[in-house]
């Protein structure tokens, strides 16, 4: 089964009320298996737009990601975050299809 992942792009304003959102986020990502492969490291953007941080979460499967951005806990802490930030998101199901040779 393929796994899910989060695509995160984000700009935060105040970044002390910022890290109520994270506190609250660390109990839904624990439950739903969450684990950040890229959290806001060095990065380049050679083409399109983008914002200051950049997160990539992966999931055990793409219903799980699904689940965990839906569950009540997530959603509280949603409102953490949405007076301090602009974030883009996208859930995405990964591939586990064949590779290039």
């Amino acid at each position: 089964m393929p796994r899910g992942y989060w695509i995160v792009s984000v700009d935060v304003d105040n970044l002390e009320i910022y890290q109520t959102y994270i506190a609250a986020n660390a109990e839904p990502f624990r439950k739903y298996g969450a684990r950040f492969l890229v959290r806001s490291g060095q990065f380049e953007n050679p083409e399109g737009t983008s914002r200051s941080r950049n997160v990539l979460i992966e999931f055990p499967s793409y219903q799980t990601a699904l689940d965990c951005w839906k569950s009540a806990e997530y959603q509280n802490a949603i409102k953490l975050r949405q007076p301090v930030s602009q974030m883009n998101l996208v859930i995405i199901e990964g591939y586990d299809g064949p590779q290039p040779a």
